[in-house]
């Protein structure tokens, strides 16, 4: 069985293809453009823990460069593909809007065109809990409206859109994971956590935005991966155009967060600054209908996937990277 993953040398691709690789049966394409965004540091960590695996190969190819991508992916024949390379980052998007139309959007566009012959059983792409905004309506649910409140919640929000056309003009099996604040062991060092871990370490201030008091929908590194594994091999999707959240179900308030990382005797200098506007104050996703799929209900309680998380970060030094 053939899989390619894009944007495998990030957190959620890196993740899910560690994982998968553990089935000998399986043969993982990871196809990556390395960028800076962030540290390339840990983009190679985690490149040399796939290395690892005598069944992955990888693919260094920017999606924007639609020649070179058609010819690394020509006759390949993946049986799967789950599409995670995109320009991360709400605050980014501001300043740097054309890079998130090019990568989340042509990008999209250009993989979808180089695999159209191919035929997959299955293309999953990840969209994002940001898609519905400043909903007042909560626990967000797939059916509800999209408010979008800046330029990387609106790129995600039009490749559902591109995924929904081709799969009524292609016919192609699309499935659409809207991810809800994932964290974890390997996780991006510009998140929430990782800064505050950081400041801990360096003994430098935290900068609290909104002072703490907005709540996000934590879901774990290795129950994402689950549930994403699960969809993949599902037979129970029956529609080639479904979008699912992929989320606890248990928003908490970043303050909550805080006091408990403060409470297991580590220190952090604190700062608390006001709300960025282009942040939204609450997400909280229903996962009603992700766990009539997955049969997935057992999801890690947030104070076992920070002490996870804060053993990984100690372990691996990434305060110094």
């Amino acid at each position: 069985m053939r899989i390619l993953i894009t944007g495998v040398a990030g957190f959620i691709g890196f993740s899910l293809a560690k994982s998968l690789l553990k089935n000998k049966k399986i043969n993982v394409y990871g196809l990556d453009n390395i960028d800076d965004y962030y540290s390339i540091k840990i983009k190679n960590l985690r490149l040399k823990e796939l290395k690892k695996y005598k069944k992955f190969n990888f693919l260094k190819v920017d999606i924007c460069n639609r020649k070179l991508l058609q010819k690394k992916l020509n006759k390949k024949n993946f049986d799967y593909i789950i599409h995670l390379a995109a320009q991360a980052g709400v605050r980014f998007s501001q300043l740097k809007p054309k890079n998130y139309i090019n990568t989340n959007i042509f990008g999209f566009i250009n993989l979808l065109d180089s695999v159209l012959g191919s035929r997959p059983k299955k293309i999953l792409y990840a969209s994002s809990s940001s898609v519905y905004g400043e909903s007042k309506k909560l626990p967000s649910k797939e059916k509800d409206d999209l408010l979008p409140l800046n330029i990387y919640a609106t790129s995600k929000q039009l490749n559902e859109i591109i995924a929904k056309f081709y799969s009524r003009y292609h016919g192609l099996n699309m499935v659409g994971l809207r991810f809800f604040t994932v964290y974890g062991e390997w996780g991006r060092p510009d998140m929430f956590l990782f800064k505050l871990f950081k400041a801990s370490f360096l003994k430098n201030y935290f900068y609290l935005n909104n002072a703490g008091n907005h709540k996000r929908d934590f879901t774990y590194i290795n129950d994402a991966i689950e549930i994403t594994k699960k969809i993949i091999f599902s037979t129970k999707i029956k529609s080639n155009n479904t979008i699912f959240n992929v989320c606890s179900n248990k928003p908490i308030k970043i303050t909550k967060v805080i006091d408990f990382f403060l409470k297991k005797n580590r220190s952090v200098k604190i700062s608390k600054i006001s709300r960025n506007r282009l942040d939204v104050k609450n997400t909280h996703g229903s996962n009603v209908l992700v766990k009539k799929i997955t049969s997935f209900y057992k999801f890690t309680n947030y104070k076992t996937g920070i002490i996870n998380s804060y053993n990984w970060y100690k372990k691996y030094k990434i305060y110094k990277i």
